[in-house]
């Protein structure tokens, strides 16, 4: 069968499809995978990685003060010096304001030095009743200020320094010296300080 030739038409008709038709760019030329195992699917969906490392919440903490040795008194009764100063004034003011600026001069004294708590007792008993038989008003009474404490002192009960100290007040302020009794003040320091006491006595009737 003779091959048909091409009309003008034709090859005017394929001038034109040619000169609107672009080139494709070359596809590239496969290669081998040398990968091992399963080629993921570029298409598929990722899996979800690993959650986000929870986080703590920062507590702020204040600062501790320095350490320091706490103070431990043991002696939680208050001192003699400051129960009897609040007391108030028997005896008249200006007697007592000369007293406690050693103005006055004890009319006899005594010591209580060395005693036991019974001998110290027995001996101001009879010290004040001589007192108040002979019509003295200002004696004093001298205790001590009583072996202090060292610095390394510990105990599980309070402990006085002077046990004399602590309890002449005691007896003079119970019967049945206390109906003698008008003023009771520690000394001036002339006349032993802390370790001594002024016991104004009342009139004798």
């Amino acid at each position: 069968m003779p091959r048909r030739r091409v009309t003008d038409d034709e090859r005017e008709l394929w001038h034109r499809v040619a000169r609107t038709a672009r080139r494709l760019a070359p596809s590239p030329s496969p290669e081998a995978d040398t990968r091992k195992g399963p080629v993921p699917d570029p298409a598929a969906p990722r899996p979800p990685g690993p959650p986000p490392p929870a986080t703590v919440p920062t507590v702020k903490r204040r600062p501790h003060p320095p350490a320091t040795p706490p103070r431990v008194a043991l002696d939680l009764a208050e001192p003699v010096s400051d129960h009897l100063a609040r007391q108030p004034v028997q005896m008249d003011r200006n007697l007592h304001t000369r007293m406690m600026r050693g103005k006055l001069e004890p009319e006899a004294r005594i010591d209580l030095h060395g005693m036991t708590v019974a001998q110290a007792h027995h001996a101001l008993m009879g010290f004040m009743l001589s007192a108040q038989a002979r019509g003295l008003r200002l004696v004093l009474v001298i205790t001590g200020k009583g072996r202090a404490k060292g610095p390394d002192h510990a105990a599980p009960m309070p402990v006085r320094a002077g046990v004399l100290k602590h309890e002449v007040p005691q007896w003079l302020r119970g019967a049945p010296l206390a109906s003698m009794v008008l003023e009771l003040r520690e000394s001036h320091r002339s006349h032993g300080g802390s370790g001594a006491y002024y016991v104004y006595l009342r009139k004798r009737r």
